[in-house]
């Protein structure tokens, strides 16, 4: 007992440090040896592989929205038809609903039961109104923590970042046959996936529109359980740096996977239309 005492505090850092050192130069080591030969093809392969498979989605979540430093609250509901519609209902604390937003591939519609009106516009209208360059599979993709289905992945290249899998393009285009034809252009960006050695699912990413440099959208994937034998991040932070800066910290509960769904949407006849988003 004596012996341990006379050790000084210095020498136990010390070999701590050369511990941790040596554990992080032996991961490193390990996630390197499939890129030598295989590459970034390699790693889509797993991260394809690893992503949720499902036909629908469904949850309750908790949300913050953090906007100029201030924070408000939100609880609701996603349902989720893949590659088809996304239907969001949100609820202030007291639980009652405040307000129903509908996703299609073409058209973005959205009801607020607080000030009895309702939207309807496409992705056009919402692009230029944000400044921005989304559409539903992006939309999707970031909700679930999957990668962009109908983006091209041949220009990708692929690194070890500190102790996880990188995968990087300075462009990153949509595939001529699934753009739209009422799309004013192309979405094209330079993207980062960092991927975990262990389960090849998306820990983080980023996309930058190309000459937009002052607009880039982070999203962190964490706190993962399994769902019917595939892990998904039950928590999810979005930031947004932008002119304003917004933050969405996502944290999802009773989540299911693939049970039949209804996506009501029903506009009550003395709502008001209105043709803009204030």
């Amino acid at each position: 007992m004596n012996k341990w005492l006379k050790i000084r505090p210095s020498i136990i850092i010390a070999v701590a440090l050369l511990l941790i050192f040596s554990a992080c130069k032996t991961t490193r080591k390990i996630i390197k040896e499939p890129l030598k030969d295989a590459g970034s093809e390699y790693l889509f392969d797993q991260l394809k592989a690893n992503e949720l498979k499902f036909e629908s989605f469904n949850a309750k979540f908790n949300l913050d929205y953090i906007f100029d430093k201030k924070k408000t609250e939100f609880k609701g509901q996603i349902r989720i038809q893949k590659d088809s519609m996304i239907w969001i209902s949100f609820s202030p604390a007291l639980g009652i609903e405040a307000a129903r937003l509908l996703i299609t591939n073409d058209s973005v519609k959205f009801i607020n039961r607080i000030n009895k009106t309702f939207f309807e516009g496409d992705y056009n209208y919402l692009n230029e109104y944000l400044d921005t360059n989304v559409d539903y599979d992006i939309l999707q993709a970031l909700i679930i923590g999957n990668d962009l289905s109908h983006y091209e992945d041949g220009k990708f290249r692929a690194s070890v970042d500190n102790k996880f899998y990188k995968l990087s393009t300075a462009s990153r285009a949509k595939l001529k046959k699934f753009v739209r034809k009422n799309e004013l252009e192309p979405k094209v960006f330079i993207q980062n996936i960092w991927l975990s050695p262990d389960n090849f699912k998306i820990l983080q990413l980023s996309l930058k529109e190309i000459r937009k440099e002052n607009k880039k959208l982070d999203a962190t994937y964490s706190r993962f359980i399994e769902i019917s034998s595939q892990l998904f991040p039950r928590v999810i932070d979005f930031d947004l740096q932008a002119d304003n800066n917004i933050g969405v910290h996502l944290d999802y509960s009773k989540i299911a996977i693939n049970e039949e769904l209804n996506f009501p949407f029903s506009v009550p006849s003395k709502y008001q239309l209105i043709t803009k988003l204030d």
